[in-house]
């Protein structure tokens, strides 16, 4: 499993946002959602601008069944898709947010 790397990565450095990322994104592949939160989650407050943690933090949520929570990461996600003028997270954002309303 890729997470396991990634795990003594963020061991060794855990202020390492990249590793930390990496980590949660490993999870997220993996199926490992809830897991998967606690990294994307902490990437999403080292860097208020950084989309990519929210958006899969999102779909974690989702995965979850935890919509309200979901709901909002990926409207901040969204709102951070249009601002910096990514128009394919933008468009898949969209379509995640239709679904939940």
């Amino acid at each position: 499993m890729r997470s396991e790397n990634f795990k003594k990565m963020v061991e060794k450095s855990p202020d390492n946002q990249l590793f930390r990322f990496s980590l949660g994104q490993s999870l997220f592949d993996e199926g490992s959602h809830a897991e998967a939160v606690e990294h994307l989650d902490a990437c999403c407050k080292i860097k208020e601008d950084w989309m990519m943690p929210r958006i899969l933090l999102g779909k974690s949520y989702l995965q979850l069944g935890q919509i309200d929570q979901a709901r909002s990461v990926l409207e901040t996600a969204l709102a951070l898709a249009i601002a910096q003028e990514h128009e394919a997270p933008e468009a898949e954002l969209r379509a995640l947010l239709d679904d939940i309303r």
